[in-house]
């Protein structure tokens, strides 16, 4: 449960699981969203959120991704594109758990809440100016 998550106890992580369609966009995509949409520099640690539970990690599900993934944080921290250096574990990917159905679609159902007017929107809107042509065509910019 989210409670449980959050004592930071368990090992597991708040994440998203992507589902996509290689033939609309590639991996290599998506590890561009990730990396510009989050702080991966701060270890255990999301804006305020604190714990091992908000660590910065890309799960993979084959050796292609794996190698992509740890590809693109070598060239990030080569290049010094944070100032500090890329702590995103790169793990095979677990048992994935869905979340409790009050968090599904928490920003669009919650936009006034405090974390979501100081955290999602702000990230948000850095996401639809950064990848404004990966939008669908219906998604409002």
């Amino acid at each position: 449960t989210y409670e449980q998550i959050c004592t930071g106890r368990t090992g597991h992580a708040e994440v998203c699981k992507i589902e996509y369609d290689p033939e609309k966009i590639s991996f290599k995509e998506l590890l561009e969203v990730f990396w510009m949409t989050h702080d991966p520099t701060t270890l255990n640690q999301q804006g305020v959120d604190r714990g091992t539970q908000y660590r910065s990690a890309i799960f993979y599900h084959d050796n292609e991704q794996k190698e992509l993934a740890e590809k693109y944080k070598q060239a990030l921290n080569q290049q010094g594109a944070f100032g500090r250096p890329v702590v995103t574990e790169i793990v095979k990917a677990p048992t994935f758990f869905p979340c409790e159905k009050y968090h599904d679609n928490y920003f669009k159902d919650n936009p006034n809440a405090r974390y979501c007017r100081a955290v999602i929107k702000p990230k948000m809107k850095k996401f639809r100016k950064a990848f404004k042509d990966k939008l669908k065509k219906d998604e409002t910019p």
